[in-house]
């Protein structure tokens, strides 16, 4: 029996199985596994013979955007609304049969937009380049999941299922727990807070499904057995999406204003050119970019917010030696109480501040 086999003989017998106390422990162990055949399907052949070709590009700008969903829903018509590159829009399916990467240029940043061919369901076993499109898509700093606002909650559903399949999270944070495998002592199981879901028993299955045998396990908040074997197996990508409703102009004004209140989601019209303006702005939110301006203009991630953090990570760019040789900084912006405020490498700063560096 083959990976996709057994994967589907496992997901086949999750469906048929209760959820209930006396079965959790079976479950625990059904995704246990079915978690080791989808990282197993994933891995690349061994066999001889020539590569396919990829379609990955270089990585550029201040952040990068990937743009995923079926075919014919709109997103090469996108890329050249919100960038000046041109790619090929056509009524038929399977338009876009590369990677296509544009610039969108917004407050001062450049984001890197890539639109990726149209996936298909089954995209997660390599069905119609799935591996291929899911790949660029863990390289992503926001995914936007363009969605056929005629199509109803199908098109989401299939394409959530897809990415969770390969490890990618949609909107989630990586959960609470320390997780460390160790060379003898058996199993150290703690919390912090009351478990509702993954007990002492469970959890040693799980481990021992994956040939764990001594490990130290610190539950730090409430998680469920699919999240601990996210950490066990720990090459999860965690990232923010938008799902973006296309075509709007062509269902009732109730269904786009019910579909706009569902959370992460934004609603536009590439061919009424409708809503774009407050698509960048959220984008632009879920970046979670902040321009700090010296002579020359950047743009740095929100997290980034002390002067010692801006030294050390974007002083290199003007010169390798300026943040070992870092005396002050002026600051003209609204983290300060005047301006310019002399301060020091603790100073958190605001977006479109502006510093001057001075060297010992």
């Amino acid at each position: 029996m083959g990976i996709l086999e057994k994967i589907s003989e496992i997901e086949k017998e999750i469906s048929r199985t209760q959820k209930n106390k006396a079965t959790e422990y079976h479950l625990g162990l059904l995704k246990a596994k079915l978690a080791k055949y989808r990282a197993q399907l994933l891995e690349p052949s061994k066999s001889a013979g020539a590569k396919g070709e990829g379609f990955d590009v270089m990585k550029s700008g201040d952040a990068r955007v990937a743009l995923i969903g079926f075919p014919s829903v709109g997103k090469s018509t996108f890329l050249s609304l919100m960038t000046s590159t041109e790619s090929e829009a056509a009524s038929y399916e399977f338009t876009t049969l590369t990677c296509i990467p544009g610039v969108i240029e917004y407050k001062g940043a450049n984001i890197q937009l890539l639109d990726l061919p149209g996936i298909i369901e089954g995209a997660a076993q390599g069905k119609g380049r799935g591996r291929q499109v899911i790949a660029v898509a863990r390289t992503a700093d926001v995914v936007i999941m363009m969605l056929d606002a005629t199509k109803g909650e199908v098109q989401r559903e299939l394409l959530e299922k897809e990415l969770e399949s390969v490890g990618i999270r949609l909107n989630r944070t990586k959960p609470n727990i320390y997780f460390k495998p160790k060379k003898g002592g058996g199993l150290s199981y703690n919390s912090t807070v009351p478990l509702t879901q993954c007990s002492e028993k469970l959890v040693q299955l799980i481990l021992h499904e994956y040939k764990i045998f001594n490990a130290e396990v610190l539950f730090r908040e409430d998680c469920t057995p699919d999240e601990f074997i996210d950490v066990i197996v720990g090459n999860r990508v965690y990232m923010p999406c938008l799902y973006v409703y296309n075509k709007v102009d062509q269902i009732s004004i109730e269904e786009v204003d019910r579909l706009a209140r569902r959370p992460h989601s934004v609603v536009i019209s590439c061919g009424m050119k409708l809503n774009l303006d407050y698509l960048l702005e959220t984008l632009w939110e879920y970046l979670a970019l902040i321009c700090i301006y010296t002579k020359k203009r950047g743009v740095v991630r929100k997290a980034i917010l002390s002067v010692f953090l801006f030294c050390n990570l974007q002083c290199h760019r003007i010169h390798r030696t300026l943040a070992s040789q870092f005396k002050y900084a002026l600051v003209w912006g609204t983290s300060t109480k005047y301006s310019p405020q002399r301060v020091g490498l603790t100073h958190v700063m605001e977006h479109e501040d502006v510093i001057q560096v001075v060297k010992k």
